[in-house]
């Protein structure tokens, strides 16, 4: 895996944090959400297990990438309420750029 450098310079982008934390409430809501996918990935891994028909387990695998992608689109609203905000008002403009390069990746 390559570890590409944040704005900081120093630190890898995996190893960034939030320069303001989740609230617990919000926190909660994305690990239920991660919880009912890891779930579902579980069942489909069963599915495959009990050699059952492709066809059932292709909308399950359906089901979990709606369900990625749509918790990709609350992070990419948390990360351009907060984030990007932030970022913006502290006069750092490359992190359009990189919401950009985000949405892109999403897709």
């Amino acid at each position: 895996m390559s570890e590409e450098k944040s704005s900081a310079g120093d630190v890898c982008a995996c190893c960034r944090h939030k320069s303001t934390p989740r609230d617990t409430v919000e926190q909660k809501n994305l690990q239920n959400r991660i919880n009912r996918i890891i779930g579902q990935l579980k069942g489909i891994q069963g599915m495959i297990e009990d050699n059952r028909y492709c066809g059932d387990v292709l909308i399950q695998i359906g089901a979990v990438e709606s369900a990625l992608q749509s918790l990709g689109y609350v992070m990419l609203k948390e990360h351009m309420m907060t984030c990007v905000a932030e970022g913006v008002q502290q006069g750092n403009t490359e992190i359009l750029e990189e919401a950009v390069e985000l949405m892109k990746k999403l897709k």
